[in-house]
């Protein structure tokens, strides 16, 4: 036989590849509506790190050397350094378990809620038709 291969080895192959399609299609979708979680004192730390660091280094065009830059800073600060940042991450959860707590409030109420928020006409246009209503009433 030419060309090495057997005729098994590529079935083995293909099947392999079967499996793992498979796998990803079991996969639940995600909800586009459900919050994000919230960045951890490090990530929040990073925000800032990059803006000082582009303006410190405008010629790096590396992503790597940001991240190793800002992790080896993160690992040098004390607790002390890190503590604005721990607040700041420490208020973004506290807001984000109220966010999951409404979209899980609204999820477990069928999602038929008739909140402001979430309408599909902003409150202007809302009154916007209701002072033309009136209007038309006067004629």
């Amino acid at each position: 036989m030419k060309g090495g291969k057997s005729s098994g080895a590529t079935r083995k192959a293909d099947t392999k590849l079967a499996v793992k399609k498979t796998a990803a299609k079991g996969k639940a979708a995600k909800d586009p509506n459900k919050p994000k979680r919230p960045a951890s004192a490090f990530f929040v730390f990073m925000e800032d790190f990059r803006k000082q660091f582009k303006e410190d280094h405008p010629d790096n065009k590396y992503v790597a050397a940001v991240g190793k830059a800002g992790g080896a800073k993160w690992k040098s600060m004390s607790d002390s350094e890190k503590a604005p940042f721990q607040a700041k991450a420490d208020k973004r959860k506290k807001e984000y378990e109220k966010n999951l707590d409404t979209y899980n409030k609204k999820l477990a109420g069928g999602g038929n809620d008739d909140d402001d928020e979430d309408s599909d006409k902003s409150k202007s246009e809302v009154n916007d038709e209701a002072d033309e209503d009136e209007s038309d009433d006067m004629f």
